[in-house]
C-alpha cells in the first residue's frame, strides 16, 4: 500500500483525534508511569544527536514522565518537553536543561524553524497526525530531524509472555482505546518526511514480579477495565503469572523491541 493510499484510509480516524479535544488516558496513573515505565537506551539518544543538523535544541512531544526528554538532554543543549496532561508534566523527571510545558502536540507554541530534532516516544498514535505533522514541519529547521519510536509487548520467557499476551488481547483487550490499534500498526503509519534508515534499538530492564504488575497497572486498558467493571483485571491472571514467574523477588531480564522511524525535512 502506498503512502498516499494509506493516508487516505487512515484519515477519518486521525480526524477523530482532534488536537483541541485531548483524550486523557494517563493522568490518573501518572505517578505509576513515572515509576514503572521502561527506560530508553542511551544509544538511541546518541544516535539521534549524531544525525541532527546541530545539537542546540530538541522538542520531546508527548513527553509523559519525561524519560525521553532527559535522555535527549544528555545530547542536546536544551530540550523543550510538552504534554497535554498537566499531571504527567507534574510527575515528570526534573532536569536543569529540560523545560516542561503543558501543550497539545498539534499546537505547541514553539517558535517556527527553531528545532534541530523533534521526537515522539510512544505517543504518535494519540495525535491528530495531519495537524501534528504540520506542526512538526513548522518548528523544524531545514534538514531538521523527526523521530518517532514505539514499543508494544514485552518479552521475558515463553511461559510469562503467554500470560501477559493473553492479558493484553483477551482480558483487557476490549478496553484499549481505539488509537491503540495504530500503535500495533506503527510501522505503516503515514510518515511524510524524507526517510532515514535507522539502526535497531531495544529497551531492557531487570524486574521482579511486583514491578511487572506495576507496569501492567499503568496500561490505559487496565484503568478503563477498573472504571467499567469496578474490579482489578490483574486478579484474573495473578495466580498463573505467579506460577510462571516463580519467586516474586527474583529479577528477570525484560526486553521490548523498539520500532524507530526517522526522517528529515528537506
Amino acid at each position: 500500500m502506498t503512502l498516499h493510499l494509506l493516508w487516505s484510509v487512515r484519515q477519518p480516524l486521525f480526524k477523530a483525534q482532534a488536537g483541541t479535544s485531548f483524550k486523557d488516558h494517563f493522568s490518573k496513573q501518572a505517578a505509576g508511569y513515572a515509576k514503572f515505565r521502561p527506560r530508553y537506551p542511551q544509544k538511541l539518544f546518541d544516535y539521534l544527536g549524531s544525525i541532527a543538523p546541530s545539537r542546540r535544541l530538541a522538542w520531546d512531544c508527548g513527553t509523559g514522565n519525561g524519560q525521553a526528554a532527559v535522555g535527549l538532554a544528555s545530547v542536546f543543549g536544551r530540550v523543550i518537553a510538552t504534554d497535554a496532561s498537566e499531571k504527567q508534566i507534574a510527575n515528570a523527571q526534573s532536569h536543569k536543561i529540560v523545560e516542561y510545558r503543558v501543550a497539545p502536540a498539534e499546537n505547541s507554541g514553539i517558535g517556527s524553524g527553531t528545532m534541530d530534532l523533534v521526537m515522539v516516544a510512544q505517543a504518535l498514535h494519540w495525535f491528530d497526525l495531519g495537524h501534528f505533522y504540520g506542526e512538526v514541519r513548522r518548528v523544524l529547521k531545514t534538514n531538521g530531524v523527526f523521530a518517532a519510536s514505539a514499543y508494544n509487548l514485552l518479552h521475558v520467557e515463553p511461559a510469562i509472555d503467554e500470560v501477559v499476551n493473553r492479558y493484553y488481547y483477551e482480558v483487557v483487550g476490549p478496553f484499549w482505546p481505539p488509537e491503540r490499534k495504530l500503535l500495533e500498526q506503527f510501522a505503516d503509519l503515514p510518515f511524510p518526511f524524507h526517510k532515514v534508515d535507522a539502526p535497531k534499538f531495544e529497551m531492557t530492564a531487570q524486574w521482579n514480579l511486583d514491578h511487572l504488575l506495576g507496569y501492567l497497572q499503568t496500561w490505559s486498558s487496565t484503568q478503563r477495565f477498573i472504571a467499567a467493571k469496578g474490579s482489578d483485571p490483574l486478579e484474573q491472571i495473578m495466580d498463573e503469572l505467579h506460577s510462571a514467574w516463580g519467586n516474586v523477588k527474583q529479577t528477570r531480564h525484560v526486553l521490548w523491541p523498539l520500532t524507530l522511524r526517522v526522517g528529515d525535512q528537506r
